[in-house]
């Protein structure tokens, strides 16, 4: 785990590999039940964001005084980290008031924005078969987010939302570009303190009651968020990616969006639309039709 990933899948670990990926996709997909429960006992949603990664970042800060001596791969790390850290704050924001099934379709169209940064600001022309798959995406989007499928008044709240996907795909980008001679834990690592110091002076400009939990039950919810849904399914992530390759760990992983919707429907009482349906397909169908070198460096660095 503290080596920089291989390229050449391990065979002897792959059926343990495939359950790993597909637990920790799973485990991304509960991120509407705790963030939805926060934000409903009065936490801001900066607050939400910086509980989700102040616990990977703590932990995981011998993996990057280790690595210190790269010092400018640890910089970029920081850097996408509050890039990241922030625009998750527009996920979260949007989770409050928007089905947790539309802000998932949105959230799923990262690899639009990674496309778009890596070939604006790297340099790294996308594929043909990876632009018909995000035009796939952008067709998903639409739908999802159309006034027919959400009222307009919500509409402002899902464009905000697009932060996340645009902080999530500026990551990916980094992750590919800078970072790939630093092993996966001090990725890890250096991402999430760049999130906590990002949203720090959001936290230190904010009254207690809305950043500090108010009994028992919101303290598992932020054990659960960081746990659960970042640090936990993220070191699995690490482990079991390289085994099975990025193809297969994308396709796998898209089972995030599928629970989603099940968190929707059963902790919220969402009702799943046809629309929504529609757009949950084209999006699942898109990540299995991506098959390009640029997306294993995010499966084995930072998970989600």
């Amino acid at each position: 785990m503290d080596r920089p990933t291989s390229t050449k899948p391990d065979v002897r670990y792959y059926a343990l590999a495939v359950a790993g990926v597909l637990f920790a996709s799973i485990c991304f997909g509960f991120v509407p039940y705790f963030s939805r429960g926060l934000t409903d006992q009065g936490l801001a949603p900066y607050a939400v964001a910086f509980y989700r990664y102040i616990l990977a970042a703590i932990l995981l800060l011998p993996a990057l005084l280790k690595h210190r001596s790269k010092g400018r791969e640890i910089v970029w790390g920081m850097v996408a980290g509050a890039v990241m850290g922030l625009g998750w704050v527009g996920y979260v924001t949007a989770l409050e008031t928007v089905p947790a099934s539309t802000v998932g379709v949105l959230y799923m169209t990262y690899p639009v924005f990674t496309i778009l940064i890596s070939w604006g600001l790297f340099s790294d022309p996308p594929t043909r078969r990876s632009l018909i798959a995000a035009g796939l995406i952008v067709v998903a989007a639409i739908i999802a987010g159309s006034p027919a499928s959400v009222p307009p008044e919500e509409i402002p709240t899902l464009l905000i939302s697009l932060a996340a996907p645009f902080g999530f795909g500026f990551g990916i980008c980094v992750l590919v570009h800078r970072l790939s001679r630093i092993a996966p834990l001090a990725r890890i690592a250096s991402v999430s303190l760049g999130s906590v110091i990002g949203l720090a002076p959001l936290i230190l400009s904010s009254q207690i009651d809305a950043i500090l939990p108010k009994d028992g039950n919101d303290w598992f919810l932020i054990i659960g968020i960081g746990l659960v849904t970042a640090l936990v399914p993220q070191l699995i992530y690490t482990l079991c990616s390289p085994v099975i390759g990025a193809t297969r760990t994308a396709v796998i992983g898209s089972i995030e969006l599928p629970t989603m919707f099940a968190v929707g429907v059963l902790a919220f009482g969402e009702v799943i639309s046809g629309a929504q349906a529609i757009a949950c397909a084209l999006i699942l169908g898109a990540i299995a039709l991506i098959q390009n070198r640029s997306a294993r460096p995010v499966m084995s660095g930072i998970g989600k």
